[in-house]
């Protein structure tokens, strides 16, 4: 899914908003997340998912190509974490897409 779509979709559960108005919306909302992140604040979305900043150590890794190795510096990334209802709701659909591939 794309930031066009979560727009269309907006658009699609909303017809009073205009275009514009639900582009505008989707950019401050990711916006706002973007900033709590930078900052390292943690962000919680009950029912979908909590995302963070977590460390990661400096390692030594390989150049695939020579062999050789390579420091990797430390650095800070994002990280997502489902929740419960989102896990359950994934874990079904897999469950049920399997199913269907075995008839």
């Amino acid at each position: 899914m794309t930031r066009s779509d979560l727009v269309e979709q907006l658009l699609a559960k909303f017809p009073q908003l205009s275009p514009r108005d639900a582009d505008l919306t989707v950019k401050i909302l990711l916006d706002a997340m973007s900033e709590a992140l930078v900052r390292g604040d943690r962000i919680e979305i009950r029912g979908f998912g909590s995302f963070a900043v977590r460390r990661r150590s400096p390692r030594v890794g390989r150049n695939p190509r020579t062999g050789q190795a390579v420091p990797i510096p430390e650095k800070l990334a994002a990280h997502f974490k489902p929740g419960k209802a989102l896990r359950a709701a994934v874990d079904a659909h897999g469950k049920l897409s399997q199913a269907l591939h075995n008839i």
